[in-house]
């Protein structure tokens, strides 16, 4: 949807029915104050027509795209004091994005401190990259040649050497019927979970929580604290219900930073799926978390802020007193909830949208499960005779977990396997080393060995049994998908891609499909053989990307379609192997912007995005041998849509050859 409006914005301000001001919606002027002699204040106005508005270089993610500035040379003739700052915003919440947006109206001001590096240098060049809306968005860059000294500028283009001229231009296409690209609306089957699922794994990580003896002999102690101080019971359930309602604000605030760094740079959570460092980052921690479930050492945040707490709840009394109770019980817990809240952060990070709303989401369902039973035994009593009794069970609660958080770490480990291209965690490695681990995962819960903290050996209970019998099948579910006996939908885009193989292939492509991964081959191999071509915009860390793969070009209406009347051309945006020396160059934007072309990924979305106006994955175009555009660009949908979507692209290639 946000690439159908941007290319909207784009034919608008084409249209030569608009009027010069509707062409010219935002007014920008500059102006220099010397704070001293190598110090100087660059501010930045718009003035913004009634009826439009500029977005913030801090909206959230999933929406608009946010203002931009790129100062040319800097840390080179002059360094940035600080981050630019803005006046005065609005946000209001966005029904087609699901966001919420922040922008300016009527006026847009930014203002930037530099410190000269070279004292000689009187002249500086900076870009505004911005969004501005209607009802229509329309993306504008703005070149803004400052004079520090008050001369006239005389500007001083960076010259790009030969080999980059000649790589910048072939790697822009000359599409024909491109109008045709978003015809009808980028079509992308809408995530039905959302935020709701995150919130779902929020809520069955606190119930699991409730299981573990940091929590679950709390709660008749609390509920009975509550329910016998008080004169009236009346009262005593309200203060449960109060302090219930802490525990979920408490676990909600804990979020709020994610927040922060979101309206900082929507990016810095979401690059942890790509990027390589951060994911064995997350993989040595998510191991220190499993390893502590299993009792080789307590996660203890200090005793002194849990002492300190308690004191308070005690002075303050009333409702301060309740909620200085809920944050006790969060710092005494954060032993066996701390390891559960990692993974939950781990799992956002590798949902779709904005890490800090999914955050939220799944902290105030982690919350909500852990306060729920407060509130429930304190409206009814009676109930806590019916609870179980402490023992050696929670003890295997955590074990289990420690399990599950060491399986997580692998996903991580493989992200930076597959992005580096290591070659180290091949798909039959990865689901190789989840089959040790549920099968020893099984063999605990039958008892065959014993962790440090276990308690005396004891008959094995139903419940344990059963979760045992659980992760044997579910382990002969992994060998059987080991061994291509069944396949592995259920895990879809969590094992490596079934083409990442110690197995010598004759394809490196989903499915084992012939593909290319260089745009010009695929389009003279198309030319060859005369047949349509299929180009897949692609990440080695693209969830979606696998569940398209394995879900849907698997089918069997689909995968014929692919092998037999397309030429595939998959091009992996997050590839972070670099360019042969020879093909790195500096591509220069329309606007004069230049950006350095180093790694494959670095090419082939700087592709998409110049060509496509487009920067998700997966993206999927069809294209005559020719550049003709046959259909709308599709992500993620469904079969029968896909079916569709290539059946009629099809039509129409033949329909054009016959012309």
């Amino acid at each position: 949807m946000k690439n159908l409006l941007i290319l909207l914005g784009f034919l608008l301000t084409m249209a030569p029915s608009v009027g010069q001001s509707e062409k010219n919606p935002a007014v920008w002027s500059h102006e220099v104050k010397k704070l001293s002699d190598t110090e100087y204040q660059l501010i930045f106005k718009g003035k913004i027509q009634e009826g439009w508005h500029v977005y913030s270089q801090y909206t959230a993610e999933g929406g608009s795209l946010p203002s931009e500035f790129t100062f040319e040379k800097a840390g080179e003739d002059y360094k940035l004091i600080g981050q630019t700052t803005e006046s005065e915003t609005i946000k209001e919440y966005s029904d087609i994005f699901e966001v919420d947006e922040t922008f300016f109206k009527h006026e847009a001001i930014f203002t930037q401190k530099i410190k000269l590096l070279k004292p000689e240098v009187k002249q500086i060049t900076v870009n505004l990259f911005y969004q501005i809306c209607k009802e229509v968005c329309i993306p504008k860059d703005e070149l803004f040649q400052i004079s520090l000294d008050g001369s006239a500028f005389v500007q001083a283009k960076k010259k790009l050497d030969e080999n980059s001229i000649a790589l910048g231009k072939s790697l822009k296409l000359d599409l024909k019927n491109k109008e045709v690209l978003n015809q009808g609306g980028l079509k992308e089957a809408k995530d039905k979970s959302g935020l709701w699922m995150i919130f779902g794994l929020g809520f069955l990580g606190g119930l699991i929580a409730l299981l573990t003896p940091c929590v679950f002999p709390m709660i008749p102690l609390t509920v009975s604290f509550f329910t016998k101080q008080s004169q009236q019971r009346s009262k005593g359930v309200i203060n449960a219900l109060l302090y219930g309602f802490f525990i979920v604000l408490i676990y909600f605030l804990l979020s709020l930073p994610f927040h922060l760094f979101d309206s900082v740079d929507s990016q810095i959570l979401n690059t942890i799926a790509t990027n390589i460092w951060l994911n064995v980052f997350f993989f040595v921690i998510f191991v220190f978390f499993a390893f502590s479930f299993f009792g080789y050492y307590e996660l203890t945040l200090p005793s002194s802020w849990a002492n300190k707490m308690d004191a308070a709840s005690s002075k303050v009394g009333g409702g301060f007193g309740i909620f200085f109770m809920a944050l006790t019980l969060a710092i005494v817990s954060f032993s066996c909830t701390g390891p559960i809240l990692g993974g939950l952060l781990g799992s956002t990070t590798l949902a779709e949208g904005s890490v800090a709303m999914n955050l939220s989401a799944g902290m105030v369902g982690f919350g909500l499960a852990l306060a729920l039973p407060f509130a429930l035994f304190a409206l009814f009593p009676a109930w806590l005779n019916s609870l179980p009794k402490s023992g050696g069970w929670m003890t295997t609660v955590k074990v289990v977990l420690g399990f599950l958080e060491l399986a997580l770490a692998f996903k991580f480990l493989s992200n930076a396997d597959l992005v580096g291209n290591w070659g180290i965690f091949k798909r039959e490695i990865f689901l190789g080393i989840w089959i040790v681990l549920f099968v020893l995962m099984a063999l605990y819960l039958f008892g065959m060995f014993r962790f440090p903290h276990d308690g005396p050996k004891q008959k094995l209970s139903t419940a344990r049994k059963f979760i045992g019998l659980a992760s044997v099948g579910f382990s002969i579910y992994l060998i059987l998908g080991l061994f291509n006996i069944t396949n592995l939908k259920l895990l879809s885009g969590f094992p490596p891609p079934d083409f990442y193989s110690l197995k010598e292939t004759n394809s490196d492509c989903p499915l084992g499909l012939d593909c290319f991964k260089d745009f010009d081959e695929g389009v003279a191999y198309a030319q060859e053989v005369n047949k349509p071509i299929l180009l897949d915009f692609t990440g080695w860390a693209c969830v979606n990307c696998r569940k398209m793969e394995e879900n849907v070009w698997s089918d069997s209406k689909i995968y014929p379609l692919i092998k037999n009347d397309y030429v595939l051309i998959s091009l992996y945006v997050d590839d972070r192997k670099e360019l042969p020396e020879a093909q790195q160059f500096d591509f220069q934007y329309d606007s004069g912007r230049i950006k350095s072309i180093e790694t494959i990924g670095q090419k082939w979305g700087t592709f998409q995005t110049i060509n496509f106006n487009a920067a998700s994955q997966p993206y999927y175009v069809l294209l005559s041998p020719n550049l003709e555009v046959l259909n709308g660009a599709v992500q993620y949908v469904d079969v029968d849509e896909y079916e569709e979507w290539l059946k009629t692209g099809l039509e129409k290639y033949h329909l054009s050859m016959n012309k």
